[in-house]
């Protein structure tokens, strides 16, 4: 099931759809690292099909490429500093 290129397109579509709902860039790294995963099976790299770790270890490999690359471009700005006026828990 982890060797067919379709499952990790759904999980890509599916984490994607996880960031739009909890927006911390974190799952947009997973949700393209899934994608490079179902794109690299669906090209027919020849060892990925039958070996499930170096499936994984390319996922997580893109993944984390991808998530620096992401918080790169739309992450915190240089020199961008949140100040807190108020503490939630005081009253």
């Amino acid at each position: 099931m982890w060797s067919v290129w379709w499952v990790w397109m759904v999980a890509a579509l599916a984490l994607a759809f996880v960031e739009v709902l909890a927006p911390a860039q974190i799952f947009l790294g997973f949700a393209i690292g899934a994608a490079v995963t179902g794109i690299a099976l669906l090209l027919g790299v020849p060892s990925m099909a039958t070996s499930l770790p170096l499936t994984l270890i390319v996922f997580a490999i893109a993944s984390l490429v991808a998530w620096i690359v992401v918080r790169k471009v739309v992450g915190v700005r240089p020199g961008q500093v949140k100040v807190w006026d108020r503490d939630i828990n005081e009253d």
